[in-house]
């Protein structure tokens, strides 16, 4: 028996051992480029250039981030991006939410027939939509405006699905006892969904912010006036103008990164919880 014993927990060791060092070897594979981009940043020339590589620097230098905020309007396109993302976002959440709490908790006529066609509505590729919507944006008279950039994105399916499975699985008696109580269903949508989603919105709102921060066909299609561009069009512009400058290249692409993993680290501990909440109710 202790020899068993001994037996399943040596290979109970190897093999925690193993799947450490493969989580490991992970972790270092993606942190990798981000390192690299980093470090590359605050190199001088002489040292980005040279050969091989190295993967440290003994006279860092912040002279690419003065460049980057010089040679074009950087602290501009910071804004429009974060303009565009924090009201997406915002709106996103506010929007998907009503309307998963309509088709998780409200028996109406056609419930299952519009969510079946808003979760059908997820498998059109999102190419189709380009010519229509670029042909009402202009009718409207919103190119190289935040209107273009903002309304067509207010709301999406996956954030109505993401929130109506999130909010089913809340247990009616709650919205029952709120009913008794007199409370209106603004009342119970403030004051009792949505704080009980909070790992649903987390969730919304990293995928939202992140999708909208690096959206580039969209802007590049609609945008033509250059204090309009965001970041995603900025880099771009960047690579054109200063591709043989990669320190320069890598100081955007540094910036550029930092909100999304400022806005992953204050979400993350909602983060694993909502999608483990995704699909527990059909």
């Amino acid at each position: 028996m202790n020899n068993n014993k001994k037996r399943c927990n040596y290979k109970k060791l190897f093999n925690n051992t193993l799947l450490y060092i493969f989580l490991c070897l992970g972790f270092l594979i993606m942190v990798f480029p981000f390192f690299w981009m980093l470090i590359s940043s605050i190199k001088p020339r002489e040292e980005l250039l040279s050969y091989p590589p190295k993967f440290y620097t003994l006279r860092p230098t912040f002279e690419y981030y003065k460049q980057l905020f010089t040679l074009v309007p950087m602290y501009r396109y910071l804004f429009n991006s974060l303009v565009v993302a924090i009201t997406v976002t915002l709106t996103n959440l506010l929007l998907s939410s009503m309307a998963g709490y309509a088709f998780a908790k409200h028996k109406f006529y056609g419930n299952k027939l519009l969510f079946t066609i808003i979760l059908g509505s997820m498998m059109v590729p999102w190419q189709v939509n380009i010519i229509p919507s670029f042909i009402i944006v202009k009718k409207l008279g919103w190119l190289n405006s935040f209107y273009g950039l903002i309304i067509p994105a207010m709301v999406n399916a996956f954030g109505i699905f993401l929130m109506r499975q999130i909010i089913s699985t809340i247990p009616d008696e709650l919205i029952d006892a709120a009913h008794i109580d007199g409370c209106s269903e603004f009342y119970i949508f403030w004051k009792i969904i949505l704080p009980l989603s909070k790992s649903g919105l987390a969730t919304l709102a990293i995928f939202t912010f992140m999708s909208q921060w690096n959206n580039f066909v969209w802007p590049l299609i609609i945008i033509h006036k250059s204090d309009m561009r965001t970041v995603p069009l900025s880099l771009a512009v960047l690579n054109s103008q200063f591709g043989n400058n990669f320190g320069l290249l890598m100081a955007g692409s540094t910036v550029a990164i930092v909100p999304m993993l400022l806005a992953f680290v204050f979400l993350q501990r909602y983060f694993v919880k909502g999608i483990v909440f995704t699909g527990l109710k059909e």
